[in-house]
């Protein structure tokens, strides 16, 4: 036996290297290693390094249910050494795996990043054998014992957080024990006999319409938290759940049993498991996060988007609702520009005479809508010192696409020997070299043609678990196209660098960080009512970097001003997508929204490097107050919404020493706040009414 522990970036790794030559992961934690958590010496085989299941071959212990362990060859996977050296990103490990029997191979480099607790796993299996042999599971991480630190009960000690994540209902944090999740204390006596897992799973191209792939989970006893993103724009799959004693997490892309996954390795071939990071801090739960928001910085594409924070007028959100016209445009480009936009997005429906919805596909646009072209229109907004922009929905062609019947079904995802429908659209296949060029063709001609210099790429079906055109299984062929469509993404910002693609599937149904990883702005939800939309807003730092999250601001042309100042104060501390009929507003609440785009301007330049936290938690839809705050080392913002309720006033407490407070937004004189200790008292005496402050801090 032998042992390997090394430390990095406050990640503390213990590995065991067997007598009989199999590699144990023992601890992954920011906490010291104890021996005496291990429990009996028989209890070790449970933390297995990785899990590996080859169909056909036999396993010599039993699961119970479909839990992914014990799986075979990954139990009798011998380790064949450990490389150690660095890159330009931070530390990394190679760690090699074999099966002697079947001759299968696998890679796993952990990559470590200086200055963040967080590492990304990925592993690689080789064919170097004689046959051909179908995989259908591979973990991403796996580690057993996520329970062992502190003296408490599960119950008494564990919080799991799950982000629940819907169409209009993004980024919906819950908090649960493992009892409410069905999991009952282990037990050494009964070993892994338990069948039932914490099952999370995404099944389809929409990788986050149910949950988003990721999740924390908190020891309160030793303070401490384990968290991970599973970085997949597809199918993925996690689970937690008994084995010998202990509780495991195992984290993977798609697998057979649950998403249809199934994969074909002649020899000589390899395939790459789906990446997840995983970290481990002490501390508040806002600390993971702050973890996380490093980590997504530093694994992100290099963009001007990003560092510049601009803020873009699209017209579709309570505004022109997908029926753009070359006469409505005029007055909202005119209010765009006179407000401080800088970027103006021409949504849904400029390329269809009429029903805009199962026309998409040939992107040509509209006589009826623009009879001088929509050259004409994008000219204008250069004209105005703005940046035009389209929606686009490039990986679907509507039924009534006048080229939709043209083109072979290969173009198209296909199961049991047809097209695969949903609402009234057919899937792309991006694997098809065909329909690699006719994307191009498409992006070449609105950027060349039409100045284009935002696109908003939308997705608003669900084609479900794959298609069966040359592909080993269903999941076997989705992956593969998502990986086609990853791959063009970047090819098109390499032939396009300055080009901003907002990433959109019906607002937030594709938060993931292989999408986010390219795209610099994600829209955070298609949520058409402002009273429920900060919610929304407020928790968007858990899932994506505050500079990444476009989040709507959408006034009406009301009779109250609060409305106005509570849909800026909804996106002021992230990406501000302006909506709302600006041309409609009276001058008054049209000036509200231009102070607000100032004061964005001010400090957004704090917020691309800031982290965040929640003085009161995550919001619910039901909470009367809720408060997002972004950390920005000398001085803090704090973003605080009303609701409803009888109480007009609310404490933020926070982690840091104050030394002063201002209101930034709005301007107008009104109700108090004032700084008691390490907290802000505010007062709101109006239902939905929001407000904006900045803290400068003490000395740090």
């Amino acid at each position: 036996m032998k042992r390997i522990k090394l430390t990095e970036n406050g990640l503390n790794l213990v590995f065991e290297i067997t007598d009989d030559e199999q590699l144990l992961l023992l601890h992954f934690s920011c906490l010291e290693f104890d021996e005496k958590t291990l429990g009996k010496p028989e209890h070790k085989r449970a933390f297995q390094f990785l899990e590996f299941n080859v169909s056909g071959l036999d396993r010599p212990y039993e699961r119970h249910g479909n839990k992914y362990i014990v799986t075979a060859p990954g139990y009798r996977m011998k380790y064949r050494g450990m490389e150690d050296f660095r890159n330009e990103k931070g530390r990394v490990l190679r760690i090699n795996l074999c099966d002697e029997e079947t001759g299968l191979e696998t890679i796993t480099y952990i990559q470590f990043y200086d200055g963040i607790s967080v590492a990304r796993f990925v592993t690689q299996v080789i064919n170097n054998g004689n046959e051909t042999y179908g995989i259908d599971y591979i973990s991403s991480f796996n580690l057993s014992g996520i329970e062992k630190e502190g003296e408490k009960s599960q119950d008494e000690k564990l919080d799991i957080y799950i982000p629940h994540n819907s169409w209009y209902r993004e980024m919906q944090w819950r908090r649960y024990s493992p009892t409410e999740l069905g999991i009952d204390e282990c037990m050494e006596t009964l070993e892994q006999h338990s069948s039932k897992p914490i099952r999370v799973s995404n099944v389809g191209n929409w990788s986050t319409k149910e949950f988003l792939p990721m999740a924390l989970i908190r020891n309160n006893e030793t303070d401490s938290n384990l968290f991970f993103q599973i970085e997949n724009n597809g199918s993925w799959h996690w689970e937690i759940s008994d084995s010998e004693g202990h509780l495991y997490l195992t984290l993977s892309g798609p697998n057979e049993i649950y998403s249809h996954w199934y994969k074909r390795l002649k020899p000589g071939e390899s395939f790459v498991s789906v990446p997840a990071a995983v970290g481990s801090c002490n501390g508040k739960i806002d600390n993971a996060f702050a973890e996380l928001t490093k980590y997504r910085r530093h694994i992100r594409r290099k963009n001007y988007d990003n560092d510049s924070l601009a803020v873009i007028f699209n017209d579709y959100m309570n505004c022109l609702w997908a029926w753009p016209t070359e006469e409505a445009e005029y007055p909202l480009i005119d209010a765009a520009a006179e407000v401080g936009c800088e970027y103006f997005c021409i949504d849904a429906g400029w390329y269809a005479d009429g029903y805009w919805w199962d026309s998409v596909g040939e992107w040509r646009e509209s006589k009826k809508r623009f009879p001088n072209g929509l050259k004409k229109i994008t000219d204008y907004i250069r004209s105005k010192g703005l940046i035009p922009g389209i929606w686009i929905e490039l990986e679907v062609m509507g039924v009534n696409c006048p080229i939709a019947n043209k083109v072979p079904d290969d173009w198209f995802f296909i199961r049991h020997g047809k097209r695969v429908y949903d609402r009234s659209r057919y899937q792309l296949d991006f694997r098809n070299p065909e329909v690699i060029k006719f994307a191009d063709e498409t992006i070449d001609r609105l950027v060349t043609e039409y100045g284009v210099g935002y696109l908003k790429i939308d997705y608003n079906i669900e084609p479900g678990i794959g298609t069966e055109k040359y592909a080993d299984s269903f999941g076997d062929g989705l992956l593969g196209h998502q990986r086609a469509y990853i791959s063009w993404l970047d090819k098109t910002f390499e032939k396009h660098p300055d080009l901003i693609i907002e990433n959109c599937s019906s607002g937030g149904m594709r938060i993931d960080y292989a999408l986010l990883s390219r795209c610099s702005i994600q829209s955070t939800s298609d949520q058409a009512d402002y009273k429920l939309n900060c919610t929304i807003a407020a928790n968007s730092p858990s899932a994506v970097t505050p500079e990444q999250a476009a989040v709507w601001s959408y006034p009406m042309s009301g009779k109250d001003e609060e409305e106005v100042v509570f849909n800026m104060v909804s996106a002021m501390l992230l990406r501000i997508h302006q909506s709302g009929h600006l041309a409609k507003l009276s001058q008054k609440r049209r000036a509200l929204v231009k102070e607000g785009i100032s004061v964005y301007k001010s400090i957004r330049n704090d917020i691309k490097n800031s982290v965040p936290f929640w003085s009161l938690g995550f919001s619910t839809f039901k909470d009367d107050f809720l408060s997002l705050g972004l950390d920005c080392g000398n001085k803090a913002y704090i973003a605080v919404w009303r609701r409803e309720g009888d109480d007009e006033k609310v404490i933020l407490p926070f982690d840091f020493d104050a030394m002063s407070v201002k209101k930034l937004y709005p301007a107008y004189c009104d109700w108090a706040y004032e700084l008691k200790g390490n907290a802000l008292e505010v007062e709101l005496k109006k239902p939905y009414s929001a407000r904006l402050f900045e803290i400068k801090k003490g000395d740090i």
